[in-house]
């Protein structure tokens, strides 16, 4: 049952950062092309809020779970660094520059190193 509940809280996480992150996107993108009506950020509103939902579900049951915070930290960047190039090249069909794939792979051996070292 534990393992369960483990897998679950980081799916929970992963949910959360993959949700949190959509509608950061989606709001950068509508906000960009309408001339930025703040009335079309309700939606964005709505799920970023149910994305803070399951992250501190995700947060909270996987501290209890796994007794160690700083491996659901590695666990949420790790989320970060997966999903959020993935949606912004399917988002925006746009690929991320030298520097920025760069910076992602710095990120991932980052995070690497905090879950493995």
């Amino acid at each position: 049952m534990t393992l369960m509940l483990k897998i679950v809280a980081v799916a929970a996480i992963f949910l959360g950062e993959a949700l949190s992150i959509l509608a950061e996107l989606m709001a950068s993108r509508q906000f960009g092309k309408a001339g930025g009506d703040p009335a079309m950020l309700w939606p964005m509103f709505l799920l970023v809020c149910l994305g803070g939902i399951l992250l501190v579900f995700g947060y909270a049951l996987g501290y209890m779970h796994l007794k160690n915070i700083w491996i659901i930290v590695a666990i949420s960047v790790g989320a970060i660094l997966v999903v959020e190039p993935i949606l912004t090249v399917l988002f925006f069909r746009d690929v991320p520059s030298g520097g920025s794939l760069l910076g992602l792979m710095l990120g991932a051996f980052g995070a690497l190193a905090a879950l493995f070292l």
